[in-house]
């Protein structure tokens, strides 16, 4: 592998804690200047460096059983605290804006102790908001139809969940009402576009009985994601066998009348795999649903209709504005250039902060007729 290659997740992960370290100093100094904390500006200031590096000590800490609870609930304090300092960053962005208008007409004394505790409140109102919105599972249905379906075909019902995340945050309790919805479309299948477990086995080890007694007709497939990778890849594929999962891994199944591809995420692979390739080996008359956890299109791959996840359509506001620069097809359905649809589900879960701004988790209903 290339050094640049090599450089490339390290050079990704500076600038990561770079940006998250900014926000932590951001929140310190608006406490410290406008709370006028003399004398106790070590407070903030060794907060900000604590928050900083306590989410890599809690990765070191998931690793090892023995530290369960205290992994669980330094995990719901940490990125609680996580999302709670990207709002309070967007909020008093906002609020220096209003500052600065303020100042054109004349001084200001805009920035004051009350004037933090309304900024902290409006983030915590925002926060609660998320938290609970993150619990309100959407269903959205998308209708396809295609000549390509075989004659006399009665209609396919897909259920597609994608970045579950089930791990330390996210358990039996989520998975529960994930179920009761799908039960309640009644689907023919059950699709998992990648990121269904995201933890060691010690949090996760009841969880495959319960997804395992969803029985479907067509039964249950699913494609790895990045988050697979880094939960333990042996562990994170023998979670899905166990749930009743048919992990495809490069390979197409006929099944219902179609072909159903999947293909790992690069993570897992340490290189892409060629899709196109794969897919040209089906015969071009049969329609392809391809499963892959990134929402990017190879031109050259022959399929009808790609299911994505991956991109959590930013999660929190406004970082979809961020992520649609990496990922331009970042949620919904997509008509592609050559004729075929993409569609990429905003997640059924959450990752690091338990909130959702303007991004609410789904479950979706693809329906497949003949057109």
């Amino acid at each position: 592998m290339p050094a640049s290659r090599k450089a490339y997740p390290s050079l990704r992960f500076l600038l990561v804690l770079l940006i998250y370290g900014g926000i932590q100093f951001y929140v310190a100094d608006k406490a410290i200047h406008m709370l006028g904390v003399s004398g106790w500006d070590w407070l903030p200031a060794g907060w900000a460096v604590a928050m900083l590096f306590a989410p890599l000590l809690l990765w070191r800490l998931e690793n090892h059983s023995q530290y369960h609870v205290l992994a669980v609930a330094g995990a719901w304090v940490i990125y609680s605290w996580m999302g709670f300092s990207f709002l309070f960053f967007w909020v008093g962005l906002l609020l220096s804006l209003y500052d600065q208008l303020l100042r054109m007409a004349g001084p200001s004394e805009f920035f004051v102790p009350s004037t933090f505790l309304v900024l902290a409140a409006m983030t915590a109102a925002i926060w609660g908001y998320g938290f609970a919105a993150a619990r309100r599972i959407c269903v959205e249905r998308v209708r396809v139809a295609s000549g390509k379906l075989p004659a006399g075909f009665p209609g396919l019902r897909i259920a597609q969940i994608s970045d579950l995340h089930l791990g330390v945050m996210s358990g039996r309790q989520r998975l529960d009402a994930v179920l009761r919805k799908i039960r309640k479309l009644e689907p023919d299948m059950l699709i998992s576009t990648g990121d269904l477990v995201d933890a060691q086995a010690h949090f996760v080890d009841a969880l495959p009985s319960v997804l395992a007694g969803l029985q479907l007709p067509y039964g249950k497939f699913a494609v790895t994601g990045n988050h697979e990778r880094y939960a333990g890849l042996a562990h994170a594929l023998e979670f899905h066998v166990r749930c009743g999962f048919r992990l495809l891994r490069g390979e197409a199944v006929e099944v219902a009348g179609i072909v159903l591809a999947g293909v790992d995420d690069p993570v897992v692979m340490g290189s892409r795999t060629d899709e196109a390739g794969m897919l040209a080996a089906i015969p071009a008359d049969r329609f392809v649903l391809f499963l892959k956890h990134q929402p990017v299109v190879d031109p050259a791959a022959r399929f009808d209709l790609q299911l994505s996840g991956h991109t959590h359509k930013g999660q929190i506001f406004p970082f979809v504005l961020l992520v649609k620069l990496l990922y331009p097809l970042i949620a919904g359905l997509y008509t592609l250039p050559n004729g075929a649809q993409l569609y990429v589900s905003r997640g059924t879960g959450t990752w690091g902060p338990p909130i959702r701004i303007f991004s609410p988790p789904e479950i979706t209903l693809i329906e497949l007729t003949r057109a």
